[in-house]
């Protein structure tokens, strides 16, 4: 099976690319590195011949609404259209736990991409993760000064490893739209996470939990970003990856 990957040389793609491989697919990288720009969609079509199925984890960092769906909705659309015309037969896409529930610039990018995929030309799958492990480190990088500010909210994060699995195996099965949601095995207080990442790493820094202004702030508090109850569970914990994290020198 030949499965191109969006966004393959990222932290989901590089382990749908082992995944991949490890199941005997035959991954086909669609990245600028290969050729490949998603919002023009310069080389999709090349890249796309002779593939099966693709799957989606391509990603931007922002928390703008307009840059968010501007980016998410172009490449699906550019994805869609190039796939269309290469015969492939199955799109999966990487989508988030609770973005219909908690509102948010970015999440109202990933909803467009949820709709265009569904509702496009290619049978189509939606898997909602939780956020990763790496998250409370992802913040804390994006967040100046001495002092860590961080969203509260509840979370119930995954290993990236174990997103890429779930994906592979979907991709290898029929399309079924929205799958079940994928989760950890633990909910955790991100701001909790995040402290112990900066003991990790070995720095000295405060890190204050904040409720976010308007609804979206309050979904985050009371849970809106947990999985459903009958959602599938990776099985790292955020101790196992924690034991195998990167040591990082203080800043």
């Amino acid at each position: 099976m030949r499965v191109a990957v969006a966004g393959g040389t990222g932290l989901v793609g590089t382990h749908v690319v082992h995944e991949l491989r490890q199941r005997g697919c035959t991954p086909v990288v669609l990245s600028r590195g290969s050729g490949v720009d998603l919002l023009t969609g310069s080389g999709l079509g090349q890249a796309l011949t002779g593939v099966d199925a693709t799957i989606d984890v391509s990603n931007v960092v922002t928390m703008r609404r307009a840059a968010a769906v501007r980016f998410f909705g172009t490449a699906t659309d550019n994805l869609l259209d190039a796939g269309r015309a290469a015969g492939v037969g199955h799109h999966v896409v990487l989508s988030i736990v609770g973005i219909d529930r908690v509102r948010f610039g970015y999440y109202d990018g990933k909803l467009r991409q949820e709709q265009l995929a569904l509702a496009g030309p290619i049978p189509a799958t939606v898997l909602r993760a939780t956020q990763f492990h790496e998250f409370a480190g992802q913040l804390l990088d994006r967040v100046p000064g001495p002092v860590a500010v961080l969203p509260r909210q509840r979370i119930r994060p995954v290993a990236a490893a174990d997103v890429a699995a779930e994906l592979v195996r979907l991709v290898q099965g029929e399309p079924c739209g929205l799958a079940a949601e994928l989760a950890g095995p633990e909910e955790h207080q991100l701001v909790d996470l995040a402290r112990r990442v900066v003991r990790v790493r070995g720095q000295r820094r405060p890190v204050v939990g904040v409720r976010l202004p308007g609804a979206g702030g309050r979904a985050m508090v009371s849970g809106g970003l947990l999985p459903a109850e009958d959602a599938r569970h990776g099985a790292t914990t955020f101790d196992d990856w924690l034991a195998g994290a990167d040591r990082r020198p203080a800043r």
